[in-house]
C-alpha cells in the first residue's frame, strides 16, 4: 500500500520541474515550451531507465557513471537547443563536461576495484528506497547544473567579463584541488603499509576534505561565470553552489565520512590530534604553515 514516502520521488521531480520553469531564460523556448524543464525531464528519465536496469540486476555499479553521463547529456542538449550558441556557451559547457568525465570515470573505476558500494548494500533491497536514491541523483544533477544550463541556454550569452574570468579561474583552482586530492588518496590506499590508516598528508594535511573543497569551488566558479547573464528569478540558480555545500557538509559527504572515521580511529590519539589541528574544509594559516613544514 502506498504511503507518503512512496510519493516523495514524484514530489521531488515536480519541484525540480517547477524550479526549471521559473529560472528558464525567457527567450529559450521550443514553440511555447520552456527548454530547461524539458532538459530536466530528460535528466529524470535517464535516472528512471538507470534505476530500471539497476533494480533488475540488483547492482549499483553504474550509478555514479550514469550520474556523470546525465550531466554531459544535459549540457549537450542545452548547447543543441541554443541556435545562437557562441564561444562563451561552449566554454561553460566544456567545463561541466570535463568535470563530469573526470569524476564519472574516477568513481566508476573505484567501484570496479572494490566490487560493491557499501552505501547501497541495504538500499538496493528495497524498491522504493532504491528508486528514491536514483531520483535524488536526478535532483543533484538538475540543481547543481542549473546555473550552467541557464547560462548556456541564454541566447545573447556573449558574457566574457571580469565575473566570468574570475569564475573560470575559481573553477580551475577547484578542479585542480579535486584531482590532486583524489590522486593523493588513491596512491595512499594503494600502499600496503597504509592499510587501516587514515590519510593526513599532502592536501589532506591542510584540511580534512580537500576534494570537497575543490568541488564547492568549481561549482561556485560556474555560478560566477554565469552571473553576468542572470536576470530576475534566474538569480535563484545560486542554489547550485549552495546545494553542493549543503550536500557535502550536511547530508552525504562530510557527515558520512566523519561517522566512519570515528568508528575506525575514534580511539587513536593521532586521529584525535588530526581532528583537533586540521580544519574540516577551509584551510587556515596555521594548517598551511604546518603543511609547508612537513
Amino acid at each position: 500500500m502506498l504511503n507518503k514516502k512512496h510519493l516523495l520521488p514524484g514530489l521531488l521531480v515536480f519541484v525540480c520541474l517547477l524550479y526549471a520553469a521559473v529560472v528558464n531564460p525567457a527567450a529559450s523556448r521550443i514553440g511555447e515550451v520552456p527548454v530547461l524543464p524539458v532538459i530536466f525531464a530528460v535528466i529524470f528519465l535517464i535516472q528512471l531507465v538507470g534505476f530500471g536496469y539497476a533494480w533488475w540486476a540488483r547492482t549499483e555499479r553504474f550509478y555514479d557513471l550514469i550520474g556523470s553521463f546525465t550531466f554531459i547529456t544535459a549540457v549537450l542538449l542545452a548547447l543543441l537547443l541554443n541556435p545562437l550558441a557562441n564561444a562563451y556557451h561552449y566554454v561553460v559547457g566544456a567545463l561541466v563536461v570535463t568535470w563530469a568525465l573526470r569524476l564519472g570515470s574516477f568513481l566508476f573505476l573505484r567501484i570496479a576495484d572494490v566490487g560493491e558500494d557499501q552505501r547501497f548494500r541495504k538500499i538496493k533491497q528495497s524498491f522504493w528506497r532504491f528508486l528514491l536514491v536514483w531520483t535524488l541523483q536526478g535532483v543533484w544533477v538538475s540543481v547543481t547544473s542549473s546555473a550552467a544550463l541557464v547560462a548556456i541556454l541564454t541566447p545573447d550569452g556573449a558574457a566574457f567579463s571580469v565575473f566570468s574570468g574570475l569564475g573560470f579561474l575559481i573553477w580551475f583552482v577547484g578542479f585542480g584541488l579535486e584531482i590532486i586530492a583524489d590522486k593523493q588518496k588513491a596512491n595512499f590506499r594503494k600502499n600496503p603499509e597504509n592499510a587501516g590508516r587514515f590519510i593526513c598528508r599532502g592536501l589532506w594535511s591542510v584540511c580534512r576534505h580537500p576534494n570537497y573543497l575543490g568541488e564547492i569551488l568549481l561549482w561556485t566558479g560556474i555560478f560566477l561565470a554565469a552571473l553576468p547573464l542572470m536576470q530576475g528569478w534566474q538569480f535563484m540558480t545560486l542554489l547550485s553552489p549552495v546545494f553542493v555545500v549543503i550536500l557535502l557538509t550536511r547530508i552525504s559527504g562530510i557527515p558520512t565520512l566523519a561517522h566512519r572515521g570515528a568508528s575506525l580511529w575514534g580511539d587513536d590519539p593521532a586521529y584525535q590530534a588530526y581532528l583537533r589541528d586540521t580544519p574540516v574544509l577551509i584551510p587556515t594559516l596555521s594548517s598551511l604553515r604546518r603543511a609547508a613544514k612537513s
